[in-house]
């Protein structure tokens, strides 16, 4: 415990220079975890001087000390299993599901990451003038500062770091203030631990108010990935684009489930459930609303509510617990306004879900409209709004009336359709006959419109941390027409 109370900077554990502090709470019970000094300019300053002194270092390691590291740290990783989710539990209020499948994708991610080392490749071109060989490399872009999110906090912040690292950068990483632990110092820790150099994975936390625009601002790193809400996204973009700075953005999202009249209605109501309630609705991912076709409104509607009205709700650690706390009580407060403007618009309760602390019980509304908050705002949270579409041109109109474009889904017997209406909907991922909640380390990762910019995982993650150099070599020398 005693290094989570301190900040990581050249693989050293100190405390943070700021005179302002951050509490370290459990979302369910409101426990003090602990106490952390938070980090000031000056500790922002050494950080990012440690990272680009040791990636000049590490970008000339043999691949096979790189590729032991990595393997390292596959090893810490799964030894630390019961540490990592404990944590998760405790402190970003995650189901032991959800946990286990968070780690599971995390280890998944790491594993494509270290894929990395040999597959960044540069290329030859020919050239229009004779005796010219175009060479093309590949290189890593320096210096990545990545700022962690709170909801999936192990796993995204891996999603950038690890690509970062197996690439050749070196990294600072602010995490959450919410979760300090998951999204940045256990994670430096095991870096630490898998002999990673010093200064290669640094962590300094603090708040966004403090350090968050000098952390995007400071001139060392090439390259700020963020995942996080579409408000800050756009600060960080806007801030980088003075410095004329690249950033990888995940943000918000506002997705739909279509389930058309030819759908399995189980399934899809099952799946419906799964994508809606699974961390609270506190995923990027979530389903944001529900388009069902109004000739099966009604059954889907009692198929959902017969498997939402059985979900357990509680303590995050209890083994049977789909439903646990919300990150605080003040999303609580937010989320119950939006579904009273809502009611007050028109919107109907269907299940009446009541409210304990952090704690908010699934519910279910229909009669929802377009320009209702509950529909119009991404709810990060357990509330499900049903609409009906009329059509299939419909419920497409339904599913692009929004300023986000992350994930999506569509239930049909059809495939072809399902593909030709995925085609249509503005968004980065959709998903025929599942819910939207899908992250492969293998398959780009991102969204359109508020949703996002660029893309993660796989081959799209290279692109995103390398830049490439032309280089000619003329054989013989030019005739200029001088």
């Amino acid at each position: 415990m005693t290094q989570f109370t301190n900040q990581l900077i050249n693989g050293q554990w100190k405390k943070g220079s700021s005179e302002k502090e951050i509490e370290n709470k459990n979302p369910y019970n409101d426990e003090l975890l602990f106490t952390i000094r938070s980090a000031d300019q000056s500790d922002l300053d050494e950080a990012y001087e440690a990272a680009k002194e040791a990636q000049v270092k590490w970008a000339a390691l043999p691949l096979h000390e790189k590729q032991a590291l990595f393997d390292r740290l596959l090893e810490k990783m799964k030894a630390e299993k019961e540490t990592i989710i404990d944590w998760l539990i405790k402190e970003a209020g995650s189901t032991r599901m959800k946990a286990d499948s968070e780690f599971a994708a995390a280890v998944a991610v790491v594993k494509e990451s270290a894929s990395f080392l040999t597959r960044i490749a540069g290329v030859l071109l020919p050239s229009y003038i004779p005796g010219k060989e175009n060479r093309v490399y590949r290189s890593p872009k320096g210096v990545v500062g990545a700022i962690g999110p709170w909801n999936f906090p192990f796993h995204l912040t891996l999603r950038s770091l690890a690509p970062a690292l197996a690439t050749g950068n070196s990294a600072v990483i602010k995490p959450a203030s919410e979760t300090p632990v998951t999204s940045g110092l256990l994670i430096g820790k095991l870096f630490q631990d898998a002999g990673f150099p010093d200064g290669l994975v640094n962590v300094v936390v603090g708040r966004g108010s403090e350090i968050g625009d000098m952390f995007v601002e400071h001139p060392i790193p090439k390259i700020i990935s963020f995942t996080g809400s579409t408000e800050v996204g756009r600060r960080i973009g806007e801030l980088a684009g003075k410095q004329l700075k690249e950033v990888a953005l995940e943000l918000g999202g506002n997705n739909v489930m279509i389930v058309l009249k030819d759908a399995n209605i189980e399934r899809a109501a099952k799946a419906a459930a799964f994508g809606k309630f699974l961390h609270q609705g506190q995923i990027c991912m979530a389903l944001n609303r529900i388009i069902v076709d109004e000739s099966v409104h009604d059954e889907f509607l009692k198929a959902f509510m017969n498997i939402v009205e059985k979900l357990k709700v509680g303590d995050p650690a209890g083994q049977k617990t789909f439903v646990g706390p919300l990150i605080n009580q003040k999303q609580v407060e937010r989320i119950q306004k939006e579904i009273q403007e809502s009611v007050e618009q028109g919107a109907h309760i269907q299940l009446n879900g009541k409210t304990d602390g952090a704690l908010m019980y699934p519910t279910v509304l229909t009669n929802v409209t377009a320009g209702m908050p509950i529909v119009k705002n991404e709810i990060f949270g357990p509330v499900a709004p049903i609409m009906k579409a009329k059509s299939v041109e419909q419920a497409i109109d339904l599913a692009n009336d929004s300023n986000y474009g992350l994930s999506g889904s569509i239930f049909t017997e059809d495939r072809h359709l399902g593909v030709e209406m995925a085609k249509k909907i503005e968004t980065g991922m959709i998903h025929i006959n599942d819910q939207p909640v899908n992250d492969e380390a293998h398959v780009p990762f991102g969204g359109e419109k508020a949703s996002g910019v660029g893309r993660f995982n796989g081959e799209w993650a290279i692109e995103k941390f390398t830049t490439v150099k032309w280089i000619s070599v003329q054989e013989g020398y030019r005739d200029y027409p001088i």
